[in-house]
């Protein structure tokens, strides 16, 4: 191939993974604007903290530690990876391009830092899930160990090369690998946290407790519809073909419609169950339409990625009543929007490729199994030492004042 040509492809390609990349890191705003928006503005701070804290520590930490397992050069075998640590990329040289019979298409560094971005959204998704009475520096300290070790591992066992990819399980963005990982890691700590007070009367009765700023729910709802054709997109890898250039708007198509079918598909099924149009119910369908379609949005038709994103809307309302009939407090419904939905998209990859059901639920029950355990036990560890969640009175006054030390809405704050 003529040297000009390998050389614009590998720019191009580089560039189109760094943008991509770029638009996943935007999504960050995305969780921290809707998860503030749904909370209460007595703690609003602690989600701010929480949301750009996570960023920071998923980078160091997947630099040091996570990569080097969820890319390993050296496997001990296919369920487990070698360890090395830190990351030392070497990038390619025109010479290195030339003289390899199947050069990479695109910068080794531009890689790796799309993989920081996915590894800091799986943590966003547990965020929301424990908010309002879980210690700042606990939920730090998981962070941590999820980020340098938990979600590295069945990182592996599928992008890395590992069982999960050897048997076909098809992820192609992260259905599983993110956002059933994240939602796993949630439900094992919203079941040792137990939910906040005055979410369920010893009567039975269920409390709404209604989040401060709806225009920020709004605001994040569209900057992650946004950042998720990045994340999609950006998972082709390379778009200097016209086939990958194909594909690459097919995967962005399917994604908005996908988005669009489940907050209208939640928006109509609230009406019925719930006889009014949830809002936030509407931007939870469309955040499942998302996460379903993650899975496979590459090969299913239009009016498949339609489908899937109905099922997704109507999924994610049932879900979310479910849990909370459990006593599982979970105040912006990131368990049903990334497990639920996460499973369901799983699934709905056999409508458009055949003979992948088996590997589709061995897979589910692998990750689902690896991380709620795992984080299960990070999480009771953390309960029995320094604890996980606050003092009732800091939970009553609110987090922002005692652990933050500012409001983010003094003039306006209600205990």
């Amino acid at each position: 191939m003529n040297t000009d040509i390998i050389e614009l492809k590998y720019c191009l390609d580089s560039l189109y993974l760094l943008l991509t990349g770029a638009l996943v890191f935007w999504m960050a705003a995305g969780f921290t604007m809707l998860e503030s928006g749904m909370v209460r503005a007595k703690n609003t701070s602690e989600i701010l903290t929480k949301n750009i804290g996570i960023f920071c520590i998923a980078t160091i930490c997947y630099f040091l530690f996570g990569y080097a397992l969820a890319y390993s050069e050296n496997p001990l075998n296919s369920f487990l990876p070698s360890f090395n640590f830190g990351v030392s990329i070497q990038d390619n040289s025109i010479a290195d391009l030339t003289n390899n019979e199947k050069p990479d298409s695109y910068s080794k560094l531009s890689f790796f830092f799309f993989q920081i971005v996915f590894v800091a959204t799986a943590m966003s998704v547990v965020s929301g899930a424990i908010a309002e009475r879980m210690k700042i520096w606990s939920f730090f300290i998981f962070a941590m160990v999820m980020t340098s070790l938990i979600y590295p591992v069945q990182c592996y066992w599928k992008w890395g090369g590992g069982f999960l990819d050897k048997l076909g399980f098809i992820d192609y963005a992260g259905s599983g690998v993110v956002h059933l990982c994240g939602a796993s890691a949630a439900l094992a700590g919203v079941l040792l946290l137990g939910a906040r007070r005055g979410k369920y009367s010893q009567s039975g009765k269920i409390n709404a407790i209604v989040g401060a700023n709806m225009p920020s729910v709004a605001l994040g709802t569209w900057i992650l519809w946004l950042g998720w054709l990045g994340f999609n997109g950006g998972s082709q890898l390379i778009i200097s073909t016209i086939n990958d250039a194909n594909i690459v708007a097919k995967v962005f198509c399917n994604t908005t419609i996908s988005a669009a079918a489940g907050g209208f598909a939640s928006s109509i099924t609230a009406k019925i169950i719930m006889k009014k149009l949830d809002f936030t119910m509407l931007c939870n369908g469309i955040l499942a339409g998302l996460v379903a379609i993650t899975a496979a949005p590459d090969t299913p038709t239009l009016f498949q990625a339609m489908f899937i994103g109905l099922i997704s809307g109507v999924l994610v309302l049932f879900s979310v009543l479910f849990l909370d009939k459990l006593k599982l407090d979970d105040p912006v419904g990131a368990i049903s929007v990334h497990g639920t939905c996460g499973i369901w998209g799983l699934i709905a990859v056999i409508f458009s490729q055949d003979d992948k059901l088996l590997p589709q639920i061995i897979g589910i029950f692998s990750i689902f199994s690896f991380v709620f355990i795992s984080s299960f036990i990070v999480w009771f560890i953390l309960k029995k030492t320094i604890g996980i969640r606050v003092e009732d009175f800091v939970e009553h006054d609110g987090i922002d004042i005692h652990e933050c030390g500012i409001n983010a809405y003094p003039e306006f704050v209600k205990i």
